[in-house]
């Protein structure tokens, strides 16, 4: 009788995309990838301007192309962001299997660029580096087949993951990309982790590795040169590595100034591998601190948002992308330092790079998609028996 009176209420719609994404998203981690961006074209700036030169372009050739890629990249992890865990699960299988069939073919159709080993595809007006974007779809396709594998009556998803793992890391060390490799064997494994791997498991995993490095180094003269320079106690100053313990070591703590570097110079790697040195040495220890606490923010915060969340695909798959990221990086800046051998690895949104910095903006985008803040209890919930 009310509505023959007042007439029908309309129905209430849903809260919008917009607010409802910005009010559940960690603003804290997308405004650290924000500076971290700013950082690079900062560097970028100082670092790329003498390779120009060198190339023939303009002196700002290389960062008004990171600002192209970096904005590309932003505007990816944005809309990745806005999506569903569901719909980030469907377009990441189908992204990982189309760089699956792009990385096997990289022997076909890839070429080197002179550097010895065939990572890229051609595209004449930029280079695209498959693994940089089979990294984060298979770590969401791996989480989603740990996360099959707990339901009852479940596929073997867990050694299906193990399969894919090792396909993957046998087409990067045939590149050979042992970097890329060993991220892709870490992110698997910490997923393995937490999914509830046994530890003699685990263990042997990592004599397996080890005794993978034994074979690697006795058989690739390329990854036993990286290991001889890393391990010899004098380093060559006329070598990449040498360039830039020097400038790190001139740094110091505020730095030698704006512009006023000289490893850029003679790095020919400065606005990419190395962009950390250019770093200590014009800015100082002081930049070198803010940008480890970046990184250490964005997979601190990511972890502890994922610790409350109960689906197990979600758990896992956060887990894995925030892990991949901070390690990427520490890789990066532990070369940079001497701590580990020469990767060839960029700094995730600082170093030049158009797959690298496309590709970290679609990860960056699944995992804030992940950690955003979702109805439901707490995770211990589950196990007082209040789920």
């Amino acid at each position: 009788m009310t509505e023959m009176v007042y007439g029908a209420v309309p129905a209430q719609g849903g809260e919008p995309i917009l607010p409802k994404w910005w009010r559940t998203l960690d603003k804290w981690s997308m405004s650290c990838v924000l500076i971290l961006f700013g950082i690079g074209l900062l560097l970028g700036l100082a670092a790329s301007p003498p390779l120009a030169s060198r190339n023939g372009f303009d002196p700002f050739h290389y960062v008004e192309r990171q600002g192209i890629f970096g904005g590309a990249a932003l505007v990816a992890m944005l809309l990745t962001s806005m999506m569903s865990p569901t719909l980030v699960r469907r377009l990441a299988v189908l992204g990982f299997i189309g760089a699956f069939v792009a990385l096997a073919l990289l022997p076909v159709f890839g070429t080197d660029f002179g550097k010895g080993a065939v990572r890229w595809y051609s595209l004449g007006f930029a280079s695209l580096q498959p693994s940089e974007f089979l990294k984060p779809g298979f770590v969401v396709v791996a989480a989603w087949l740990f996360a099959a594998s707990q339901q009852i009556n479940g596929p073997p998803g867990r050694l299906w993951s193990f399969a894919l793992c090792m396909a993957i890391v046998a087409m990067l060390v045939m590149q050979p990309d042992f970097g890329q490799a060993s991220l892709v064997l870490f992110a698997w494994g910490v997923m393995y982790f937490v999914a509830g791997a046994p530890i003699l498991l685990l263990v042997g995993m990592a004599g397996f590795v080890v005794l993978g490095g034994m074979v690697a180094y006795s058989s690739s003269e390329h990854f036993a040169r990286r290991i001889d320079g890393f391990l010899n106690p004098d380093v060559d100053p006329t070598t990449q590595l040498g360039y830039a313990t020097n400038a790190i070591r001139e740094g110091g703590l505020f730095g030698v100034g704006v512009g006023e570097g000289q490893v850029k110079w003679s790095l020919p790697d400065a606005h990419t591998d190395f962009i950390i040195a250019v770093a200590a040495e014009e800015y100082g220890l002081i930049l070198v601190m803010i940008i480890i606490a970046l990184y250490a923010s964005i997979v601190v915060r990511s972890l502890l948002r994922l610790m409350r969340e109960r689906d197990p695909f979600i758990r896992l798959a956060g887990t894995g992308l925030a892990c991949m990221f901070g390690v990427q990086a520490m890789i990066n800046m532990g070369v940079a330092v001497r701590l580990l051998p020469a990767k060839g690895m960029t700094l995730p949104f600082v170093s030049y790079g158009g797959s690298s910095l496309i590709a970290g903006g679609i990860a960056l985008g699944m995992l804030l998609a992940f950690t955003r803040t979702r109805p439901q209890g707490e995770f211990g919930d589950i196990l007082r028996g209040r789920g």
